[in-house]
């Protein structure tokens, strides 16, 4: 007869509390379109860190801004890149779905993106993303 072999019940809430914790701080997002390629094509699943702070050239994942009128958006979220942080110059690119002026800059807590992509949905056509819609920054492709 062999003895059973039993786990601490400390192992177990601290394995517990590891999962949670990293559930709290990442999140997978699958890419569904082509609005990334050539970095990221659809159907890749990418590893996200939750975080509001982001920089000037990281891709981000956020609420989608653009909803039908008295609807969801579809997609929920969006991923593109950070091409302006508050305190930037406002990309030209950018100017005439924000009305900004050259030398205007990007207004605190707002931000402009970007696709890879050269036919994308983004800040060109529907202005800034406010910050407090950013889930968080792409970590890597899986």
């Amino acid at each position: 007869m062999t003895a059973a072999r039993t786990v601490p019940v400390g192992a177990v809430a601290v394995a517990a509390v590891a999962v949670w914790s990293l559930r709290r701080r990442l999140t997978l997002v699958r890419v569904a379109g082509g609005s990334m390629a050539p970095t990221y094509a659809d159907g890749d699943r990418l590893l996200v860190r939750r975080t509001r702070r982001v920089r000037r050239g990281e891709a981000v994942v956020f609420r989608n801004p653009v909803a039908p009128p008295g609807g969801v958006p579809d997609p929920p979220w969006l991923v593109k890149r950070v091409a302006a942080v508050p305190g930037d110059p406002v990309p030209e690119e950018v100017r005439p779905a924000v009305r900004a002026t050259p030398g205007a800059t990007v207004p605190p807590g707002s931000l402009a993106v970007s696709g890879d992509a050269e036919r994308s949905q983004d800040s060109r056509h529907f202005g800034y993303v406010p910050a407090r819609d950013v889930v968080g920054v792409v970590l890597r492709r899986l």
